[in-house]
Order: C-alpha cells, then sequence, then structure tokens
C-alpha cells in the first residue's frame, strides 16, 4: 500500500502511530515544521508530496479540494473528538484504504461520529459544491 497520510494540527499525533501500524506511511504537520500553515499552503504541500490529507477541518479543506484537478485523497473525521475516537475513526479510514488497494485519487472520505464512512468524488470536476454546508450522505 503506497498511500501517505498528512496529519492535520487539529487532529491527534497518535493517528501518525495508528497508520504505521497498519502499514501507511504518516506524517502530522506539527513534526514536519508545518505548524501553523494556511490550510491553503497544507494543501498545496500535501500534493505535492503526494500526501492524503486527513483533518477534521471540514469546510476549508473541502473548498480547497474542489479546486484541485488531481489529488491522492482527503479524509474528513467529522466530529471534534478526542484521541481515542480520532483514534477509532480513522481505523475506519485505514479499512476503506486495505480494500480499495489505497487507490481513492480525488476521493473524499468522511467519517461520522457513529463510524460510517461516505466516500465521494471530490476535485475540480466531480463535486457537489452544496455538500460543503449541508453533507448528502
Amino acid at each position: 500500500m503506497n498511500a501517505r497520510f498528512l496529519i492535520d494540527e487539529c487532529l491527534s499525533v497518535a493517528l501518525v502511530a495508528a497508520a504505521k501500524a497498519r502499514g501507511f506511511e504518516a506524517d502530522h504537520v506539527t513534526h514536519i515544521g508545518k505548524a501553523g500553515w494556511q490550510d491553503w499552503n497544507l494543501v498545496r504541500f500535501a500534493v505535492a508530496h503526494n500526501y492524503v490529507m486527513v483533518t477534521n477541518n471540514r469546510r476549508d479543506f473541502l473548498k480547497q479540494y474542489a479546486k484541485l484537478e488531481i489529488h491522492d485523497g482527503l479524509v474528513v473525521l467529522i466530529p471534534l473528538a478526542k484521541r481515542d475516537e480520532q483514534i477509532r475513526l480513522f481505523g475506519k479510514v485505514l479499512e476503506v484504504f486495505i480494500a480499495r488497494n489505497a487507490d481513492l485519487i480525488n476521493t473524499l472520505i468522511e467519517v461520522a461520529s457513529d463510524g460510517s464512512v461516505h466516500l465521494r468524488s471530490w476535485n475540480a470536476e466531480g463535486h457537489d459544491i452544496g455538500h460543503i454546508a449541508k453533507p448528502l450522505w
């Protein structure tokens, strides 16, 4: 599996260990000197370095990724949860990556508080901008 995850600073650094335990590469924004970067800069960095971005900053990142022609994927953990809950929800994402052999180019993966995982196309050519304000699961 070639997926590389970039974990946003709004999420626990424990997600890096969770990804690595399942055989994925992962970095946390704060560990690679990108803490405090604007979202658009993080998006540009993630795309340039073939990262799947993982965040719970849904609105800003959906807007940024809707401008892209191609990206390796965007993961949004919907609830503002504590560390253990983040790990549980991120585990659901990792299961999807394993099942799909890490092939989620231009895909948005959203995980709700009940653990349900929702996938949809999300790039400049394939997205429903209304989904930003009102999720259509």
